[in-house]
């Protein structure tokens, strides 16, 4: 674990030199704090209060302020601070509220000296004044401050945060009479330490409890905070409102945040779950920390800079029992690890791939051609020389834009808000959508909507009526034999020319069905559809059947309730040679006078041979089942969603999972299924569609998206008046009684929408919000505070 880089660095008249190095503690840290001569350091927890020298091969234990035979709570520290004027003066925050003083210089073996017992619940935080030798704060988990004159026995000012607790206070280092603290509802407030009445400035800063803060050692305005959501972020305090100019996204929970000396833009955090390691980011690069120490096996409580002018040496103390000095040489660096290229295409097309500034180098003097728009724009960031890790992984940004009107995805929000996904039919909805695609000139998306409602949605039978064909088993439909034809007008001339295309093996293969009631559509060779005028009443091809299926026709074995296709009992004749010429059409002139036969006649009129060397065969089943399988489209369908996943239309393979839910959902694993909502719902969002987002989650067929919006549904609420958390009992407060739901410009009960700024709870009617806001930035009700409705 140890290494052996060493650091010497001459601070003034003094010398600091040192490497990684470690100790084992008695038990778990909960704090530490440095001496003011970085000689020395104090490790505070629950069942440890020691004083450590640091020098330069390793810490030496100096001193145990754990004094006594009977463990006392007054011992068990939360928090620690030494003070930076005198180098006797430490404060202690017990867990049971009390906040204690230790003066070293005392003779004795007990160095405790004052103790302020008035605080009700835990004190999480305690912080000296950096100019005041006998001014201390503290913060408490009862939601108040309280400011302590060391020469005094009791509290000087007390502070309410009007909140559950307070998280950390912390002196400004440039104005005298401010201080910052920090609270679990995510509001950061400053304070004046002469006006303990109200704060001078409050602001959301977090989504979630606010863990820590630090006020920058050089810029006098900036103060970074870090909290549950993950994030460090760095506040402008100068302006009239709290800005933003910073956020660093960690990936856990931010317990301590400090600012690195000599450094304007480097800072130190460690988390409080998970993350066992300690990160120093520069806020400029906010993804890839600058340097990161793993010394640690459990979760980092405290972190200090050994000394307020040297950007070396970082000390920290774990709950792993351990107490380390890390060298920042000696640190690990993940931005040399950091992938220096990458591609990404933007919401509208556009190209933006990053490479190594030496590959982009050789390119950059390339010329355009002419009328070349698509040529990249390369820029960087000015880098500093003074930053040890600026030359580190950068890389030169190309972008090469769409051709105008090229890169239009106003087809994709179109259909997005205009698709329907449940609510109706499904042959309406396939239909509809059809629609909305054909309007959009995205004429194959239709026509699949089209092909899917014929698939799920059409019956597949073809009454007798609409057929006036029979075809053989080797048709691709497969329909059923369902009309009877006159065999004695056959004569053996037409009957042997009608089936030459037979003979040739012709199974009229590209003959299809439009749907449910269209007519029976064959090839350009025999082009005959319901109602034409040509005669139909000669047979096409062989027909087969079972012995079953075949009965002689008599009393016993009339079907009146299927048609009836007459055969002869014989054989079929034989045939006969292919001629060159074929016959002429005096054959079907001489037919003129005889009655078409078509699909409802063949119902209803029964025909006999003519002939007594005929006789009459019917089949009296189908040939082939008029209807498909559910399953039989399954694999066709299936196919077509990853197609169109393929091509990157994630819409409409989504779109058709919703519309056909549990007909295709078994046919494609829960994980694709997955990644095509999470790919489309992300699609949405970036195009702001956030109604069309919650739709689809809503109405999704895997698991593991429908549970989406079932997360963070809590809204926690303060009253108005009192400051504290409503109960989920209803719109009374508990505690003063008094209806939370008041609007602040008509001073009237709000029934309908209600609108309310998350700093100071006042809210009212969402158009006299509104209204109010367009002529003042403050508050209507008149508490001062800054509202903000976006």
């Amino acid at each position: 674990m140890e290494k052996m880089s060493r650091v010497t660095t001459a601070l003034g008249g003094s010398v600091l030199t040192g490497r990684t190095m470690h100790c084992h503690l008695d038990a778990p840290a909960n704090a530490i704090s440095v001496c003011r001569d970085a000689a020395q350091v104090v490790v505070a927890g629950r069942s440890i209060f020691k004083i450590y020298a640091i020098e330069e091969e390793q810490f030496v234990e100096k001193l145990n302020l754990r004094v006594g035979r009977k463990p006392s709570l007054n011992l068990s520290c939360a928090d620690v601070v030494w003070h930076q004027m005198d180098e006797n003066l430490l404060a202690t925050a017990a867990t049971n509220g009390v906040v204690v003083t230790w003066n070293l210089g005392r003779p004795s073996r007990n160095k405790q000296d004052q103790l302020f017992t008035e605080h009700k619940r835990t004190v999480n935080k305690v912080c000296f004044h950096p100019t005041e030798a006998h001014v201390l704060l503290s913060g408490s988990q009862d939601g108040f401050m309280k400011c302590f004159d060391l020469r005094r026995k009791d509290s000087v000012s007390t502070f309410s945060g009007q909140s559950e607790s307070v998280r950390d206070v912390q002196f400004s280092i440039r104005d005298y009479f401010t201080f910052a603290s920090t609270f679990e509802n995510g509001n950061v407030q400053l304070w004046d330490i002469r006006r303990p009445d109200r704060c001078e400035r409050m602001f959301t800063a977090h989504n979630g409890p606010v863990f820590c803060c630090d006020w920058h050692p050089e810029d006098r305005g900036w103060l970074a905070t870090g909290g549950r959501d993950k994030m460090v972020k760095v506040w402008d305090m100068t302006t009239h409102r709290a800005k933003e100019m910073h956020c660093v996204q960690t990936i856990a929970s931010v317990a301590r945040v400090k600012w690195r000396p000599e450094c304007r833009h480097h800072l130190a955090t460690c988390s409080m779950m998970v993350d066992h390691n300690i990160y120093v980011w520069d806020v400029r690069r906010p993804f890839v920390p600058a340097a990161m120490f793993e010394e640690h096996r459990d979760v980092t409580t405290g972190i200090a800079w050994r000394h307020p002018h040297d950007p070396s040496f970082l000390l920290s103390g774990s709950k792993d029992s351990s107490l380390c000095q890390h060298l920042f040489r000696d640190a690990s660096q993940p931005v040399e690890r950091a992938n220096p290229e990458g591609l990404c295409y933007g919401l509208f097309g556009d190209l933006a791939f990053a490479a190594k500034e030496s590959l982009v180098a050789a390119e950059s003097g390339r010329k355009p051609y002419a009328g070349d728009r698509r040529h990249p724009i390369f820029f960087k960031r000015k880098l500093d020389p003074a930053e040890p890790f600026a030359g580190l992984a950068s890389s030169a940004l190309s972008v090469f834009e769409m051709e105008p009107g090229g890169g239009s995805m106003g087809w994709f929000v179109d259909t997005a808000e205009r698709y329907a996904l449940a609510g109706r039919p499904l042959a309406e909805l396939c239909d509809h959508n059809a629609k909305v695609a054909r309007e959009l000139g995205r004429n194959q998306v239709a026509q699949t909507w089209t092909m899917l409602r014929i698939i799920y949605c059409s019956p597949g039978l073809v009454p007798s009526a609409n057929l006036n064909h029979s075809m053989g088993k080797g048709s691709a439909c497969g329909l059923p034999l369902m009309n009877s034809f006159n065999l004695k007008d056959m004569t053996p001339g037409l009957g042997s020319e009608t089936r030459l295309d037979r003979s040739k093996g012709d199974t009229r293969s590209d003959t299809v069905l439009l749907d449910s009631s269209a007519t029976l559509v064959t090839n350009e060779d025999n082009e005959e559809t319901e109602g034409s005028d040509v005669p139909a009443d000669y047979l096409l091809g062989d027909v087969e059947g079972e012995e079953d299926e075949l009965y002689l026709l008599d009393p016993d074995h009339t079907h009146p309730e299927e048609p009836e296709c007459v055969l002869p009992q014989e054989a079929f004749p034989l045939r006969h040679e292919i001629v060159d010429t074929p016959p002429g059409p005096e054959h079907l002139q001489d037919k003129a006078d005889s009655p078409h036969v078509s699909g409802s006649e063949a119902d209803t009129i029964s025909l006999a041979p003519m002939d007594s060397s005929f006789s009459l065969l019917s089949v009296s089943h189908a040939l082939y089942d008029s209807r498909l399988p559910p399953d039989f489209f399954s694999v066709l369908v299936r196919d077509m969603l990853h197609f169109y996943a393929e091509q990157g239309d994630v819409q409409m393979a989504v779109s058709v999972l919703i519309v056909l839910g549990d007909r295709v959902r078994k046919d494609i694993d829960e994980q694709t299924q997955e990644h095509w909502y999470t790919s489309y719902i992300d699609l949405l969002q970036r195009f702001r569609l956030w109604n069309v987002s919650n739709e689809v989650v809503k109405l999704s067929t895997s698991r593991a998206v429908s549970c989406l919006n079932q997360a963070s549904t809590t809204l926690h609420v303060n009253c108005s008046h009192c400051k504290r958390p409503m109960s989920s009992r209803g719109w009374v407060c508990d505690r003063c009684h008094r209806c939370a739901s008041m609007c602040a410009v008509c001073h009237h009960v709000v029934k309908g929408l209600f609108v309310w700024c998350q700093g100071c709870s006042h809210g009212g009617h969402l158009q006299h919000i509104m209204k109010w806001l367009e002529g003042s930035s403050h508050c209507p009700a008149g508490c001062g505070h800054l509202c903000e409705y976006s």
